[in-house]
């Protein structure tokens, strides 16, 4: 029999990572006989451009769609406004279809498949993106200074302790945090909880798979020549990315290598991203910024000699599994991290795919930026397996099919 699931994101499907972490996971349980209906909140102006893409994709497989509009002013209440109308929206779906499950990621989702939970008896699954509330005081969101954030804070500390001790099963992104989960006291070992990563499909994110004659025009383009050596960043600046770190990084890595060049394949204004680059020194010219859709990330990570990402090590980044990781390592190319960040620093070790910093310190920068320009070397074939084994969309598929069958078999 066919189950119905209602999956609520407060991500858009017209986002980057509704099309990397919700899209790829849910089309592939349809095959296994689940029927989706999809809750989420869209930006405005993304929606307008890639509405018809998604829903063009989404059109191969059994899934409905209901987007709502995502607001972000004024702060708080907007999101209050948000969380209503998801709630209604989640009645209304759930009178019309008699949901099976509610999957929903941590945060204000997690608000409405609590909600569900108990008002209606549906069965929840937990799905620990990150630990909501310390990644927005982590990332500056939320100033603990300020009475009403402090508030807010506790309200969603409390609510994430209901979440874990009501939910049916829960799925969070690393050993690390399936851990501190295990340690908490609303915790039970009947709880089934699954650790699975943000992953990659291994067939987009393919170097064999990249177009020789586009990626000339593209090198061309982007002015980037065979003798340059081409240090990436994917994705978004700012909050828990560190920016001026990476910046600081490829200031000494262009010091030893001066045809070395930093490539950001970023939705940010170049502008924006040039003008931190100029106050640590790096000429503009060195500075590549290009916005891609997500089929055209692969080639633009093709150019990558290695790919950077540093991220604030902090208590929340311990349930982080940074998206851009797994597409990295699928595209063969080493990464430079660092520590505590997840299990980046176990993964990227026993993978033997790149290089973690203990510091983001001088001394750290020059040591690696030395092993850059001796040209160290790294098995693009034993990093791609290394995705495969961590990463892999259809090990993440498998995953959450079995947690599915294993909460939606369990007695009321």
């Amino acid at each position: 029999m066919t189950k119905k699931i209602l999956f609520i994101s407060y991500d858009g499907l017209t986002d980057p990572l509704g099309q990397s972490q919700v899209i790829p996971y849910l089309a592939g349980l349809t095959k296994y006989g689940y029927c989706f209906t999809i809750l989420s909140c869209e930006k405005p102006q993304r929606y307008a451009l890639y509405k018809r893409d998604i829903e063009k994709l989404l059109s191969s497989f059994d899934v409905k769609w209901f987007p709502i509009v995502y607001h972000k002013k004024p702060p708080v209440l907007s999101s209050v406004y948000d969380v209503l109308m998801l709630k209604r929206k989640a009645k209304f779906l759930h009178s019309k279809e008699s949901f099976d499950m509610v999957h929903t990621r941590a945060g204000i989702p997690s608000l409405i498949g609590l909600w569900m939970k108990k008002k209606f008896n549906v069965k929840f699954l937990h799905d620990v993106r990150e630990f909501y509330a310390d990644s927005r005081v982590d990332g500056g969101i939320w100033n603990l200074k300020n009475p009403l954030y402090k508030i807010i804070y506790k309200y969603f500390k409390r609510i994430e302790e209901e979440e874990v001790k009501h939910c049916d099963g829960m799925v969070c992104l690393t050993y690390a945090a399936k851990k501190i989960i295990q340690q908490r006291p609303q915790y039970s070992q009947k709880v089934f909880l699954e650790v699975i990563p943000c992953s990659v499909d291994m067939q987009l994110f393919d170097p064999e798979r990249i177009d020789a004659h586009q990626k000339a025009a593209v090198r061309k383009q982007l002015n980037i020549s065979a003798n340059d050596v081409v240090i990436s960043y994917l994705g978004s600046i700012g909050g828990w990315y560190l920016t001026n770190e990476m910046m600081m990084f490829y200031r000494i890595i262009l010091d030893k290598n001066p045809n070395a060049k930093f490539l950001f394949i970023s939705p940010h204004e170049p502008a924006i991203i040039i003008d931190i680059g100029v106050k640590f020194g790096i000429p503009k010219e060195k500075i590549i910024v290009h916005n891609a859709q997500r089929y055209e990330v692969p080639l633009l990570l093709s150019f990558s000699d290695y790919s950077v990402f540093f991220i604030k090590p902090c208590y929340s980044k311990q349930s982080s599994s940074p998206t851009k990781h797994g597409e990295i390592m699928a595209m063969g190319i080493p990464a430079i991290s660092n520590s505590g960040v997840g299990d980046v620093d176990e993964i990227i070790t026993g993978a033997k795919s790149g290089i973690t910093l203990k510091n983001l310190n001088q001394q750290e920068f020059e040591s690696v930026a030395s092993l850059i320009s001796d040209r160290i070397k790294f098995d693009s074939k034993i990093i791609r397996n290394g995705a495969r084994e961590y990463y892999d969309l259809q090990k993440a598929i498998d995953s959450y099919k079995k947690i599915y069958t294993t909460i939606l078999t369990k007695p009321a």
